[in-house]
Parts: structure tokens; sequence; C-alpha cells
């Protein structure tokens, strides 16, 4: 569209009023940027200087109100509550300034005016997961634990990671774990998760426990990762069935039930098939091993997808130890050890084998299964064995021992799969 202007004096009116427009808008510009210059100082005469600059902005206001609150050389909690209160004169609808206010009343001893400020709050954002958490805590501070523990539950409902430090301030405050899991934690596998993982890093394993079994009762889906702080606190206690219990549990809920296999075997994952490692009863690889790679081999294997493959670089008469497996045993129990193993132009007259080594019992043994080496197609090896009275707990690792020949260097590739520990049927006596 083009406007026609009849005379000079209609267009020397609209280029005024076109200048005028604009004069204004570059006031109001450049006094909003120097208010956010000076409250950008952090200063108590930079948040002054930006609310006398824009004193219609509750922002400034409530800036100022902050300074003076959380002051650490020279705090006014009553200057505090004044600018407060005229921020929210213009802005009656922020929950920030009304937790903010509602702490610094707090700070006062007028309880009465915190619990309003919060209450409005509450009514602003009744969603607002900071909301919840600030109130509960205000209410956990005056004894008030019921209507505390669910202001709390609703802020971790809100923000499952609140969840660690709503359960420890629960416990703080009095409750037992069993209270504070109906009243505080929601059902939420995340908050669970988080839990457990603080519980068994402070070594409050029994707390742990029982976080966990809360969480089963949920059959969630985790990650087997997520198993691994609770079960490593339980092996290092020497729980060992407990651990083995929460770590059955967590294969089930991690969908990899499937790779315990032969059915029976005690031993997880015999076929290298999940790639996992690093914790609980997984398959413990050692890194920086000079003289051998360890590494999986999707081409050549037994059964299954893939196995493990040793590499051997003929630089050393190696003592190699570094494929280790921690397995939950049965005392008293016999059992019957086996794998598959493969070898190509693997020297020396020390090959691959496996060591079966007692833990818990006063006096560990450990015993060997007959070496393979050479050029030979995949072949079993099984060795019975049987538990002590106190065994709980069973390290199996692949090894070569070294050659009585220090020259002996050793070359050449090893294949492992199908390693399986199944407890031997019990005989019983014919009457």
């Amino acid at each position: 569209m083009i406007l026609r202007l009849s005379s000079n004096a209609h267009r020397a009116a609209l280029v005024a009023a076109a200048s005028a427009i604009a004069f204004i808008l570059s006031y109001f510009s450049i006094r909003n940027a120097l208010a956010v210059h000076y409250a950008g100082l952090q200063t108590a005469q930079g948040y002054e200087r930006a609310a006398r600059i824009e004193p219609a902005d509750p922002r400034n206001w409530y800036l100022l109100g902050r300074y003076w609150q959380y002051n650490l050389e020279d705090p006014d909690a009553p200057r505090a509550i004044r600018f407060y209160v005229s921020a929210l004169s213009l802005n009656p609808l922020s929950s920030e300034i009304w937790l903010d206010l509602a702490t610094a009343y707090e700070s006062e001893a007028n309880l009465v005016a915190g619990r309003d400020a919060f209450l409005h709050a509450k009514k602003v954002y009744p969603l607002s997961a900071e909301v919840s958490w600030r109130y509960g805590n205000f209410l956990l501070r005056q004894g008030e634990l019921e209507p505390a523990f669910t202001e709390m539950r609703h802020a971790v409902e809100a923000d499952p990671k609140r969840a660690v430090e709503a359960f420890s301030r629960s416990l703080g405050a009095g409750s037992t774990v069993e209270t504070t899991l109906d009243r505080v934690l929601p059902p939420i596998s995340e908050a669970y998760l988080d839990v457990i993982r603080d519980q068994a890093t402070d070594w409050h394993t029994l707390r742990a426990l029982k976080v966990w079994d809360r969480l089963a009762t949920l059959h969630p889906r985790i990650s087997l990762y997520d198993s691994f702080p609770l079960v490593g606190a339980l092996m290092t206690e020497r729980r060992i069935a407990e651990a083995a219990r929460v770590w059955d549990q967590a294969v089930s809920f991690a969908a990899l039930a499937e790779l315990q296999s032969p059915p029976g075997s005690v031993l997880w994952d015999g076929g290298f098939e999940s790639g996992l490692t690093g914790g609980g009863f997984t398959w413990l690889y050692s890194e920086g091993v000079r003289d051998v790679q360890i590494g999986f081999d999707t081409q050549e294997k037994h059964s299954g997808n893939r196995s493990l493959r040793l590499i051997f670089d003929g630089k050393s008469n190696i003592n190699f130890a570094g494929v280790c497996h921690y397995v939950p045993v049965q005392p008293s129990t016999a059992y019957r050890f086996s794998a598959w193993v493969k070898t190509r132009a693997l020297t020396t007259d020390q090959g691959v084998r496996f060591q079966l080594h007692s833990l818990d019992s006063q006096f560990g043994s450990a015993d060997n299964t007959s070496e393979v080496h050479g050029t030979s197609p995949w072949t079993p090896i099984e060795i019975p064995w049987s538990s002590g009275k106190d065994v709980q707990e069973l390290q199996v690792c692949v090894i070569r021992l070294p050659s009585d020949e220090a020259e002996n260097k050793i070359q050449g590739t090893a294949w492992v799969d199908d390693v399986a520990l199944v407890p031997e049927p019990v005989e019983h006596p014919k009457p």
C-alpha cells in the first residue's frame, strides 16, 4: 500500500510523528539497557540504580532483595523483605519471589508470615518441584512430618533427581526407611535407583537393599549397570547370597536372563554375549595387559554370536590371568565346570587353561584345568569342582602359566566360548 500525501504540511507532520516514535522507543530501549547494565554489576549500588531507572520492572526489586538476603558480609533480611514486597506489588504471580520472601520471613522467626508466603507460592505454581521442595523443608523444620513428607513426595514426582536428598532428609528427621519409601519416594524407578546408588556408595548397604527390594516390586526395566553399586557393595561385605539374589533380579529386569546358558549354570554370560563388564557378576578384563590382545570374535565361535579371543604377540613368556569372573556358589556343593577352547598356532608347551580359585575359605585353593596349545578345533574342557563348607564365591580366570623354558615366548591365537559351572545332581541313597 502506498500512502499519498496531498501537501508538504502533511508530509512534515508524518516525519515529525515518526521521529517522535523513534525517540520514545530509543529512550526506553536505552533506559532498559542501562538498567540491565547496572543490575549486571551485582552490587548494591548497581541494583539500586537499576531499580531507580526501571522502577516498574519487578525483577530489579527482586534482585535487590536477594542481594540483601544472601549478602554474606552484611545480610539485612528486613530490607530484603521490603524489596520483595515491592516486587510482588508489581508481579504477585511470581512463585520465585514468594519463595524467597518466605525464606526471609523464616530467617526473622516470623513463621506465620513465612508459611503464608509459602502458601502463596503454592497457589501461584502448584505443580512446581521447587515450591513443593522448599515448602516441604519448611514444614520439616517445624516438625510437621506428615505434610512435609507429602510436599517432598510432590517435589520428587516432579523432579526425580531430588530423591536422594529427600530420602536423606527424611531419615535425618527420624523417619524409618520403610516410612520414607511409603510416604516420600513415589514409585519411580529413576528415583529409587539414585537412592540405591547413593546409599551403596556410602556403605549404607542395608538401607540400599531395602530400597532395592521395594524397587523390585515395580518390576522395572533397567540397565544391568544400575545394579553394579549395590551388588558390588554386597560382594565387598561378603554378603554373596544377597548379592546373587539382587543380581538375578537385575538380570531379569534388564531382559538378559536368556544369557544364562546352559540351563542351571551359575556362571553368568558364559558365552560372552552381553558385552557388559566392570561390575557385579560380569566378566572382568584387565586393561593394559602387555603382549596380549583381548577382544571378541563374531566369525569364530562355538555357539551364539561371538567368542572371546586372545592374541599372543610372541614377545614374552607371559604369566597371564587377565580375564576373570566372580561366581556365586553354594557351600558344600559339587559342580561341574566346562568350557570350549580353540587354538591356532599357539606356541610353547603352556597354552590356555582355566583356574578355579575358591574364595571365602580360610584355606583358599585353586584348581587348574588342562591346557590347550598348538592348533586344535573347538575342544571341550571339563573338571569336577566342589565348594568347601564356607565357600560362597568362586573366581574363574582364563590363564596362561609361564613356561619353564624362559625363552618360550608364546605366540598365536586362542578362542574361548560357552563357559559354565553347573551343580551336579544330588544323589539320594537308595532305601
